[in-house]
């Protein structure tokens, strides 16, 4: 008898995974003293992760980042914002499998 092998079915994520996953990261991260939330745009209140720092942008089965933060003081800000890019961009990778198109990190002020 041949077993036919069938696909177990879909797994769909949900976009406030990928916010949360992102946010998670970015928090871990030495230098990061917390989320900004971004500037105001007229869709902001559309926006995933809106109030969380996040915003996620899915585009041809790729995701675009945008992470805004608050730094501590007497920090690297060039190398707490590609440790940013590159943790976040491994924690996509390795726990959704999805491609990360782009990280970009805001730096919306210095904690004192």
């Amino acid at each position: 008898m041949v077993a036919h092998s069938r696909p177990p079915g879909k797994t769909t994520v949900a976009p406030e995974v990928l916010v949360t996953i992102a946010r998670l990261t970015t928090l871990g991260i030495p230098g990061v003293n917390r989320l900004a939330t971004y500037p105001g745009e007229v869709n902001r209140l559309f926006d995933r992760g809106a109030s969380e720092g996040v915003k996620i942008n899915v585009e041809d089965d790729k995701v675009y980042i945008d992470i805004y933060v608050i730094l501590n003081r007497d920090v690297n800000v060039r190398e707490v914002a590609r440790n940013i890019q590159a943790q976040v961009a491994r924690a996509i990778t390795e726990m959704v499998g999805m491609e990360v198109g782009r990280v970009n990190v805001h730096i919306e002020d210095i904690q004192y």
